[in-house]
């Protein structure tokens, strides 16, 4: 089955032969996983990527997608994929820096003593997010995605209502854990 090309096993994967997807992810695990390494710097996050860009494979198969070269197509799946977890990085690294600045002002500390109450506090509400229950730390990471109010509600699938007072308790509980 290997010496067929990346476009035949794809279309034998879209007639439902699951060997084919076994040989893709056999033929480019290595090389996309060396390929989102170096993009992220981290080897347990990359390992996340390639499979959420093979579970994008599989997916596709499902809508009847067809790529013409499966090769740059699967790369630029995974190009998405790890810009959007660098794009959520940069966005839940502004949101701690707000809060903690946002802190730091409120308490009026002087200069040099701002900087070292901003990292202080940025640092203890990095603690608080890590160690939250795994429900409360996805609703976390997906508002600090970039996820509107409208867009947490379908992806959790619970009432809009439930958001706003989850995202609220979530908010005072990040407030008191940081503050103590």
């Amino acid at each position: 089955m290997f010496s067929r090309s990346d476009e035949s096993l794809y279309r034998a994967l879209l007639e439902g032969d699951l060997r084919a997807f076994d040989a893709l992810y056999e033929r480019y695990e290595a090389p996309l996983f060396g390929f989102l390494t170096r993009q992220l710097g981290d080897a347990a996050e990359a390992e996340d990527v390639l499979h959420e860009a093979f579970l994008a494979v599989l997916k596709a198969r499902e809508a009847g997608r067809s790529a013409r070269s499966f090769r740059a197509w699967l790369f630029e799946v995974a190009r998405h994929l790890c810009l959007n977890r660098v794009r959520t990085r940069q966005r839940a690294a502004k949101a701690t820096d707000a809060v903690a600045q946002a802190l730091a002002v409120s308490e009026g500390a002087a200069l040099p003593e701002a900087a070292l109450q901003r990292r202080q506090t940025a640092e203890a509400l990095a603690r608080a997010v890590a160690e939250l229950p795994a429900a409360w730390s996805e609703l976390y990471h997906l508002r600090a995605g970039g996820l509107s109010y409208d867009e947490l509600a379908e992806v959790l699938g619970v009432p809009l209502g439930t958001v706003k007072s989850r995202l609220h308790e979530l908010v005072k509980r990040l407030r008191d854990e940081v503050a103590s």
